[in-house]
């Protein structure tokens, strides 16, 4: 079980998804400073400021035959060697230098997301399903820069 990894890729979009790959971004603590959510009802509170998810978990679904590729469902980090099982609500995390992330909660699947699945299967990826394959959200406790690359350690 890894408490360490790194950041496979940082994604923002103009709303919507797919958000795509960026080298480097300003974290403030409403998330990725220049991207934007489609829909501010259901993401984009303090406390959905980021959306985390696993390059392994990213791996897996595409083994299974599902076109998702990093950044498609939305996430703002996608995240390498992390054990995916030890994300949980409450979990805290530093990303890069200067960073630090409090996970907040499951992000539920939504149909936008139904394009990266076969059959448009999105809840593939809901917990309550298939647990640990969904998307977490964080809120920022410590905001600052990061950029593909930079470490990613689950501090508690």
């Amino acid at each position: 079980m890894s408490r360490l990894g790194s950041i496979h890729q940082v994604n923002t979009s103009d709303g919507g998804v797919p958000k795509l790959p960026i080298p480097i971004a300003e974290i403030g603590y409403r998330g990725v400073v220049g991207d934007r959510q489609a829909d501010r009802v259901h993401h984009g509170s303090p406390d959905q400021a980021l959306c985390l998810y696993s390059l392994e978990v990213i791996e897996a679904l595409q083994a299974e035959g599902h076109p998702i590729e990093p950044g498609s469902a939305g996430e703002n980090l996608t995240m390498a060697g992390i054990d995916w099982g030890l994300i949980g609500i409450g979990a805290r995390l530093k990303v890069g230098r200067d960073v630090e992330l409090e996970v907040t909660g499951v992000t539920e699947p939504c149909s936008k997301n139904a394009a990266w699945f076969v059959g448009g299967d999105f809840r593939r990826m809901a917990e309550d399903r298939h647990p640990g394959s969904s998307r977490w959200y964080a809120k920022v406790i410590k905001a600052g820069m990061v950029e593909a690359g930079d470490r990613v350690e689950i501090v508690g």
